[in-house]
């Protein structure tokens, strides 16, 4: 059913992830709700933390505190569904429900609907790997991980030499420490790192028991192996697919303007170049950072591109200009277990810096990261201030291309004060 006899000002955001939980509580926090209403769009009934999924699917516990609990009292409206398609001309999105397929209409619209892992068309890795992208897949590779254990051990292959491919197979092998793990990377293991951090990593996967493959290219996920482009099979009685992730199609296929990988093309303010009403964050938004280079998929990157889209949507709402906040990428953290860790920082060309911190010090910080991460994301509008503005512009034209920003400095005591996630977890 649709919403037109709504007469306030529709603000959609979807996907409650990271950004899409700050951008939708911030704004219902900051905007008058005489004449402004925010609604949350997400499949799950329960908010999850994508950083620690591979935690979960170690065997350790992972909070999930439910959307309805962590928009309780904020105004946020929260529909469970499925975002199948949208019409950026009729300003409506498709979603589907336990009640079968359904629209929401929207004035001004957040696109977060994250990312998932991909495949890149390799055979046998969608029917034969698991993955740690979303919640059901970990569970999965947990259970499966259960049973080898319970069956005297097994193999067990990750494939991806990014973070999430080191942080899964240290993650495992230090809490299962009765299976075998081998980390299949294509480049030099810790190949962006500083000297240092990578003499770091090795060391820590040589403490773990795990097996490194560097240089090595997956031909094929087999049932119980992992087929190399040189003719090795590798036995595997669990092979995670770590190797990439992507987006879902559907900004694209609503005609608004993505990159060659599918993601919304957005300005300095996050704003649809081509459409103005829509406004993209996080890992589905191609935005540039401050050193001129594409943001990396990341929770920093929610943050950064959550907080500039809230600043400029209540900015354009209230008849203000709109600010410029900082499009920052700082570095890396990466967990190696539980009680080690690398912090990695980056010059402006996002190339490593020499120093960094590894060990038991790098893992408190990682863990306080992600305590903070979750906290800020279950209490969105905590620390905001209790001002509300009022709605004074009228929607912009669906079609229309997004007009230039006329940005000014964010000044320090201008700034919203709510923490956001700002530890760079690159995919």
């Amino acid at each position: 059913m649709s919403d037109r006899s709504v007469t306030k000002h529709r603000i959609v955001v979807l996907g409650a992830g990271y950004a899409g939980a700050y951008v939708a509580g911030t704004l219902a926090r900051r905007l008058s709700s005489r004449d402004a209403e925010v609604t949350v769009v997400n499949a799950e009934p329960d908010f999850v933390q994508r950083l620690r999924l591979h935690q979960l699917a170690a065997g350790q516990d992972v909070a999930a505190p439910p959307l309805a609990d962590v928009f309780a009292g904020t105004g946020v409206r929260l529909r469970l569904a499925r975002v199948t398609a949208i019409d950026p001309e009729r300003r409506v999105v498709d979603v589907t429900d336990a009640h079968g397929a359904g629209q929401v209409d929207y004035d001004t619209l957040v696109y977060a609907l994250g990312s998932h892992g991909a495949d890149h068309g390799v055979p046998g890795a969608a029917e034969h790997a698991f993955d740690v992208a979303a919640r059901p897949s970990a569970r999965r590779l947990r259970e499966r991980l259960d049973g080898l254990e319970a069956g005297g051990g097994g193999n067990v292959c990750v494939v991806g030499d990014g973070l999430t491919g080191i942080e899964t197979a240290t993650e495992i092998a230090e809490a299962r420490p009765g299976l075998s793990v081998t980390l299949i990377a294509r480049r030099r293991l810790g190949a962006p790192l500083s000297d240092g951090a990578r003499a770091h990593l090795r060391g820590a996967c040589d403490r773990l028991g795990i097996t490194v493959r560097e240089h090595t290219e997956v031909e094929a996920v087999e049932a119980a192996g992992v087929r190399c482009a040189d003719g090795t099979v590798l036995p595997s009685d669990a092979t995670v697919w770590a190797a990439g992730f992507a987006v879902a199609p559907i900004a694209g296929a609503a005609g608004l303007e993505v990159a060659d990988d599918g993601r919304v093309v957005v300005d300095r303010t996050m704003r649809s170049v081509s459409h103005p009403n829509v406004y993209a964050v996080g890992d589905c938004a191609r935005a540039i950072a401050d050193n001129g280079l594409p943001l990396p998929m990341s929770c920093a990157s929610a943050g950064f591109t959550g907080r500039q889209a809230t600043t400029a949507i209540i900015a354009r709402l209230t008849g203000r200009q709109v600010a410029h906040t900082g499009l920052d990428y700082v570095g890396n953290h990466i967990s190696l277990g539980r009680r080690d860790g690398i912090l990695q920082p980056v010059d402006r060309e996002a190339r490593a810096r020499t120093k960094f911190m590894g060990g038991r010090n790098a893992a408190r910080v990682k863990a306080g990261i992600l305590r903070t991460a979750l906290w800020t994301t279950s209490h969105p509008t905590f620390g905001l201030p209790t001002r509300t503005h009022r709605v004074t512009a009228a929607p912009e034209p669906s079609g229309a291309a997004a007009p230039a920003a006329k940005p000014v400095p964010l000044p320090a005591a201008g700034r919203p004060k709510a923490v956001v996630p700002t530890g760079s977890e690159t995919r």
